[in-house]
């Protein structure tokens, strides 16, 4: 499965985003106040809006429509996500089963995925409504863990999946697997399996690198590992991982998707990742431009002034 980006044209509108689902969390009075900056927006447009059910009674809206991310999946055509990174993971595993294309407000801290600001609230969405925008396709990652040939337990992640030792800091032992040909053996405090999604947050952190959001690559970072040789490895997206705990381990580790779900693991487990079938539809303000928001999110230098006075 292959990535794009795609300019919407004005004549697809009216019919894309007759009916709009917001999610998010109500973690401060500005938060809700744009929220409701936001609905105000909405209504002008004569769309129909049904509210996240915990959105609401927060809001303290009980009139209004409303339901949990299933039912906007289910009746809504565009998903709108109030907050940072973390709430934007949440909704889009959760639409992405649906084909519900998704947009971001940004009231968390850095923003990589919710790029419209609250003081852009109503120029940025009248322009998305206007036909104004930019679709980017992003794929996700299917994670299973296999135990003695049964399935114990499923995940999917748009950033990554990350096997760590959990609450007792201690060395780790597994093997790497790839398109089933052995790679290595590793001791280390784990591993980050990372979308192009995901390059920009735990996997950055881990030591690896920037990848373009329409690449068609993971990568996968060793964490902390007990030798200087063991460094970060992209691969094709199509790739097959697979991960076995070493034998030797004798108390559960973790492995967890996107930081929200976390699956207690034991020797001999097997965890295997591969690209889900349906990727994301995540959509942008016609300004986006990736690189400007590494320079904001990442503290890049901006323009040099050589010449200038």
């Amino acid at each position: 499965m292959t990535q794009s980006t795609e300019k919407a044209t004005s004549s697809t509108v009216s019919t894309q985003f007759a009916s709009v689902g917001l999610i998010g969390r109500i973690h401060s009075d500005q938060t809700k106040a744009t929220a409701e900056r936001l609905i105000k927006c909405l209504d002008k447009l004569g769309v129909k809006i049904v509210l996240l059910d915990k959105l609401a009674d927060l809001l303290g809206t009980p009139d209004v429509l409303k339901g949990n991310e299933d039912y906007i999946g289910q009746h809504c055509d565009l998903a709108i996500v109030i907050g940072g990174d973390g709430s934007m993971l949440g909704a889009a595993r959760a639409m992405v089963a649906h084909n519900v294309p998704v947009l971001g407000v940004n009231r968390g801290r850095l923003g990589f995925l919710t790029d419209i600001m609250p003081n852009e609230v109503e120029k940025k969405v009248a322009e998305v409504f206007s036909g104004n925008y930019i679709t980017e396709s992003r794929f996700l990652l299917d994670m299973s863990i296999i135990r003695e040939g049964k399935q114990l337990a499923v995940g999917d992640a748009l950033n990554d999946v990350v096997l760590y030792p959990g609450r007792h800091i201690r060395m780790i032992e597994f093997e790497l697997y790839i398109d089933g040909q052995f790679v290595y053996s590793q001791s280390s405090d784990g591993i980050i399996i990372s979308t192009p999604t995901g390059s920009t947050a735990y996997a950055l952190s881990g030591g690896g690198p920037l990848m373009y959001p329409s690449m068609d690559a993971i990568v996968l970072v060793p964490l902390n590992p007990h030798s200087l040789s063991s460094r970060p490895i992209v691969v094709s997206g199509d790739s097959q991982i697979k991960l076995l705990i070493g034998q030797r381990m004798s108390e559960s580790l973790n492995v967890t998707c996107d930081g929200q779900d976390s699956d207690l693991i034991r020797a001999g487990d097997e965890i295997h990742i591969k690209k889900k079938p349906k990727s994301l539809k995540l959509i942008h303000p016609s300004d986006h431009n990736y690189y400007d928001t590494c320079r904001k999110k990442l503290g890049w230098g901006q323009h040099l002034t050589v010449g200038k006075k």
